[in-house]
This record gives structure tokens, sequence and C-alpha cells, in this order.
């Protein structure tokens, strides 16, 4: 889970999860979506998601396409749903306190 939430901390490598998420993409063309950012190092931002189990890489020739693999994200996933409900609890607890003791004022 560590590597995932290395991963999507980085904006680029958000942004690259957010173009391959619908549909399979030639890594030549995410590269043409960051013209700010040499081919390199958009190409070390796709070893790292792939590192890190986010996206797939097919080889189709001398090509790669890359595209998000969701499953990649269900531990991080139930880390944080666990870390929300949790806190859903706590927020809850602390309304019903001021509830009880706006009552207990009147």
């Amino acid at each position: 889970m560590d590597e995932v939430l290395r991963a999507v901390s980085d904006p680029t490598r958000r942004a690259i999860l957010d173009l391959v998420r619908e549909r399979e993409v030639p890594a030549g063309e995410i590269a043409e979506r960051f013209p700010e950012i040499s081919r390199p190092a958009v190409s070390q931002h796709l070893r790292t998601l792939a590192s890190a189990g986010l996206v797939e890489v097919r080889r189709a020739g001398n090509r790669r396409f890359y595209r998000l693999r969701p499953e990649g994200l269900t531990e991080a996933l139930t880390f944080l749903e666990t870390m929300w409900s949790t806190s859903l609890g706590r927020l809850r607890q602390a309304a019903e306190r001021e509830d009880r003791d706006a009552r207990g004022s009147l």
C-alpha cells in the first residue's frame, strides 16, 4: 500500500491515471499531454505507476499501451474507507454530545 500511496501522491501521476482511466492509451499520446515534461520523465512516471500495480502495460511491436488497473487501488481504498468511517463516527458522537449539552442548558 505504501508504494501505491507514494505513486498517487504526485500530481502528474494522478493526471496520468485520470487519462488512462477510461481507455487504453499509447505512451506517446500520454507524453504529448504533458509537453512541459520530458519523455524520459513521463516514462519514469509510467514505470512508477506500473510498479505500484496501478496501470497495466500492453506491448504491441515497439509501442506500449497503458490502462488503469482499478484493483491496484483496493488496499489503499479499504484503508481510507476505514479511516473515513471512523472519522464520521467520531463526528457523529461529537454532534450528539453537543446536541445533548445544548438541550441541557435550555
